[in-house]
């Protein structure tokens, strides 16, 4: 742990907190703990929540968010901010305020994004001088892909997601909906019906497939068969997109385009009870540059 100077207290900062998609996802096992071994490619987008920070001279953590529904202490932003106050025994405090852009339950990583930036963010002005390999052990009790933010770097994921190997591919457009439907990551991965045996797959393999516009997940007919406003959506999705599929355990769905005009031009025709961005994939997170993190090795997952 480095040396702390005075943070300069009162002063807004607000920093990205960025998107992910699952461009393939399968499930290859299960521990013997109940958590769900699986490979994926996880893509960061450039675009996402925000996460406004003030820092306080009191110790107190203050949040609030603009959607009042996540405005409460089981938010993972409030418990990283309380844990990384533990962990560096930092006398200091912090107003917190999320500005919610992502679609909640959508498996495109908005929870655990949040968290990895008030993580980032708070040990840069906290000035607790942890490595990214120290806030990724720290991140990896509140969720299992906080570990993947933290590092910034799209990548082939195994493990439980925190096994990170970063792997750049050629930077494409993304068209994203939500059909007007929440799904709990744990409610798919508890279905009894759900494959946990795919064949496990290599760093090589990724070539075969080629990502972005190629890929598969192994959740997505469990999901359109319990989900008929995510059946419906994939399907007009697919009539205008042969990329089209599912990102995490859903709900949302993406397709690929070689550029923005083409995505947006389907993105205009969706249906307004759906949530729509248009995104770019990137290879590395723009937050890192911000805050002048250099990005380190994950090897040691």
């Amino acid at each position: 742990m480095s040396s702390r100077s005075t943070p300069s207290f009162g002063q807004n900062s607000y920093w990205p907190c960025p998107a992910k998609l699952n461009l393939f996802l399968q499930i290859i096992g299960q521990r013997s703990d109940g958590y769900h071994l699986l490979q994926s490619y996880f893509q960061l987008l450039d675009v996402g929540d925000q996460l406004s920070i003030i820092p306080t001279e009191q110790a107190q953590i203050s949040f609030s968010c603009s959607n009042p529904s996540l405005q409460n202490d089981d938010n993972l932003v409030v418990k990283a901010a309380n844990l990384l106050q533990s962990k560096s025994n930092t006398p200091w405090g912090a107003k917190l305020h999320l500005l919610k852009k992502l679609p909640i339950g959508g498996g495109v990583g908005g929870g655990s994004s949040d968290c990895a930036t008030c993580l980032l963010a708070l040990n840069k002005l906290w000035q607790c001088g942890f490595s990214l390999k120290q806030l990724a052990a720290i991140g990896e009790s509140l969720g299992a892909d906080v570990a993947f933010f933290i590092y910034g770097q799209s990548g082939f994921v195994e493990g439980i997601g925190e096994k990170i190997t970063p792997y750049p591919i050629p930077n494409a457009h993304f068209l994203v909906i939500q059909p007007s439907c929440s799904i709990a990551t744990s409610e798919i991965f508890s279905n009894p019906l759900l494959t946990r045996n795919s064949k496990a797959i290599t760093i090589r393999d990724l070539k075969t497939l080629s990502l972005p516009f190629d890929g598969f997940n192994t959740l997505q007919s469990l999901v359109v068969d319990s989900y008929p406003l995510v059946k419906n959506a994939l399907e007009w999705l697919t009539s205008r997109s042969s990329t089209a599929r599912m990102t995490g355990s859903g709900s949302s769905l993406f397709s690929v385009f070689d550029n923005q005009q083409e995505a947006s031009k389907i993105a205009a025709q969706c249906d307004s009870s759906w949530q729509v961005f248009v995104a770019r994939g990137v290879n590395l997170s723009g937050l890192h540059d911000e805050l002048g993190y250099t990005f380190e090795s994950q090897s040691s997952g």
